[in-house]
C-alpha cells in the first residue's frame, strides 16, 4: 500500500473513533440530565399556551380563575361540584396543575402532549382526558404498552373519572380536583 492510502485510512479510523466517543457522551448526558423540554410557541390558542408552555407552574389564584371563567361566555360554565383542575400528585412532575377549560388533555412522552411525562413506563401518546357532553371528564387509554389505571383498575374503554380518583400512568399519578 502507498503511504497516502495508509494515512487516509488512519485519519478515517480516527474520525470514526471520535464520532463514536461523541455519540457515547451524548447518550450518557441525556441519561443523566433527561430530555430537553422546549418552550411552546405563542401561536397556540387561548389558555393552551399557558398550560403547555409552563409545565411546572401551579394554577392561578381562585380570584383569577373566577375572572377567567366569567370572561369566557355562558356556555362554558361548569356545573356545581365539577372539577376545575388536573393535578399531578406523584412522579417527576409532582405539583403540576392544568386548569380544565373544556379542551382535551393529552398525556405521554411526545413533546406535543399537554402534560409531557418523562417516564420510562409511559408511551408517546399514552392517554387522553376529555369532557363529554354532560360535563363529565373521561379518561381513555390510547393503546399504551403498560396501560392506564383508574384507581386500581386497568382501563380498556373510555371511563368517567370520579373527583379525586387517582389515574396512574407508569410512576405518575394524576387527579381531578376542585
Amino acid at each position: 500500500m502507498s503511504e497516502l492510502t495508509l494515512t487516509v485510512m488512519r485519519l478515517g479510523f480516527l474520525a470514526v473513533l471520535w464520532l463514536f466517543v461523541i455519540v457515547a457522551v451524548q447518550v450518557i448526558r441525556s441519561d443523566l440530565f433527561g430530555t430537553r423540554v422546549t418552550q411552546r410557541g405563542a401561536a397556540r390558542r387561548g389558555g393552551q399556551e399557558q398550560q403547555r408552555g409552563a409545565q411546572r407552574q401551579t394554577a392561578a389564584p381562585p380570584q383569577a380563575q373566577r375572572r377567567q371563567e366569567s370572561g369566557r361566555g355562558g356556555n362554558s360554565r361548569q356545573r356545581r361540584g365539577a372539577p376545575t383542575k388536573l393535578v399531578v400528585s406523584e412522579g417527576t412532575l409532582t405539583g403540576t396543575t392544568v386548569a380544565l377549560q373544556g379542551q382535551t388533555i393529552s398525556l405521554g412522552r411526545a413533546h406535543d402532549s399537554t402534560i409531557v411525562l418523562d417516564d420510562d413506563y409511559a408511551s408517546s401518546r399514552h392517554a387522553r382526558i376529555y369532557p363529554d357532553r354532560d360535563g363529565q371528564w373521561i379518561v381513555e387509554d390510547l393503546g399504551s404498552t403498560n396501560g392506564t389505571y383508574l384507581e386500581r383498575t386497568r382501563l380498556t374503554t373510555p371511563t368517567p373519572i370520579p373527583l379525586g380518583a387517582p389515574i396512574r400512568i407508569g410512576k405518575t399519578v394524576i387527579e381531578l380536583r376542585k
